[in-house]
């Protein structure tokens, strides 16, 4: 077997930094912002981690 081939959807999506760690966006920030809280609108604008238990399987992959 050769190597595992990169999934381009996961790095368009995700980012891995350099101690190892998956960063992705928050979701919803694209469109129907208007209705959104301040609160809401902050929280969006921040990078989210993922769950160690997914990090494992996604790295192979990036």
């Amino acid at each position: 077997m050769g190597k595992t081939k990169t999934r381009k959807s996961i790095t368009k999506r995700m980012k891995l930094t350099r101690n190892k760690k998956l960063v992705r966006r928050a979701a919803g920030q694209d469109h129907f912002n208007a209705r959104a809280t301040g609160n809401q609108t902050r929280k969006k604008h921040a990078t989210k981690n993922l769950h160690a238990r997914d990090v494992k399987k996604l790295i192979k992959q990036i």
